[in-house]
């Protein structure tokens, strides 16, 4: 089967299987956050790889790099909800720390992947 450039890219990957992680957490965040912390740490993670995604389709590596930029900033705005959860004790400090370093590996490949679309 064909596969698309998007779907060859690890941090892609690495976003799809962090994205499979903040669902199967915020499973047991409080019924009452379903339309709050739940549903925008659900769509700020599934937005980094949708942005990879929709970047590819792109025609300059400009148009790239913006879609770039956008998942980073969408893998921000989850850091920041992930604190927001950590500090209204919805998560532990572990499932935090795990989390952060998933972030960590993520931004790294995204401002890798950025460097090099501008550079070429």
């Amino acid at each position: 089967m064909y596969r698309f450039s998007f779907e060859k890219l690890e941090v892609w990957k690495e976003s799809v299987d962090f994205t499979k992680s903040i669902y199967l957490l915020t499973n047991t965040f409080p019924e009452n956050e379903k339309f709050g912390l739940i549903s925008q740490l659900r769509r700020a993670s599934v937005s980094i790889a949708s942005n990879l995604a929709e970047g590819t389709s792109r025609n300059t590596n400009k148009d790239k790099a913006h879609f770039t930029t956008l998942a980073f900033s969408s893998l921000m705005e989850v850091l920041n909800q992930l604190i927001i959860s950590k500090e209204l004790n919805f998560i532990s400090e572990a499932d935090f720390n795990k989390l952060r370093e998933n972030i960590v590996k993520i931004s790294n490949m995204l401002n890798a992947l950025r460097k090099a679309q501008l550079n070429n």
